[in-house]
């Protein structure tokens, strides 16, 4: 079932955390932030609204990185029900798609639940204050990519890089539900 993500509530300062990351470090919301902000993306192996939009995503990430905002994904699903978001399989799913990003498991699900994450893919675009400046879409693809299709998340975080505000209209993200424990 698809789920779609709630409207952005601009300036909403984000919770630290402390999660472990595929490369065997542990990763913090203060050691990914960029000089101009910070993404925090809920991400997972399985989903096929991921796997449409991975290659694109991460070719976003790397040239938003070079402009100065920081990037994280975490996986937040329940991994004994949904094995392919295994760890191990974490790992290589990173591996495959040349993450360029800290790819780390929210095995609590705290953060998930503290951002109030609902989807995978779920965008979460913070200003160099931290503040909430995008809640939106990576573009108009949902299970299969569109082609030539807007850069709706590189647009708005490059904006925000240049000047600190996200764009008042912002399409909401699609995805899988998150896998919560029971």
């Amino acid at each position: 079932m698809a789920v779609e993500t709630p409207l952005c509530d601009f300036g909403w300062e984000p919770p630290d955390f402390r999660l472990e990351g595929v490369d065997g470090r542990w990763w913090s919301l203060g050691q990914v932030r960029g000089a101009k902000g910070a993404l925090v993306m809920f991400l997972c192996n399985h989903c096929p609204y991921v796997r449409a939009v991975i290659d694109r995503l991460v070719r976003d990430v790397r040239e938003l990185q070079d402009l100065g905002i920081g990037a994280i994904a975490v996986m937040s699903n329940d991994t004994e029900s949904y094995p392919d978001d295994s760890f191990d399989n974490m790992k290589l799913f990173a591996e495959a798609h040349r993450f360029s990003f800290p790819y780390v498991i929210d095995r609590r699900q705290q953060v998930a639940r503290a951002f109030g994450a609902v989807c995978t893919p779920d965008f979460f675009g913070f200003n160099a204050q931290l503040g909430l400046q995008y809640r939106g879409r990576l573009d108009a693809s949902r299970k299969e990519a569109v082609p030539a299709a807007r850069r709706e998340l590189f647009e708005a975080m490059r904006q925000v890089a240049e000047t600190g505000r996200g764009p008042a209209e912002q399409t909401a993200s699609m995805g899988c539900s998150i896998k919560w424990r029971e």
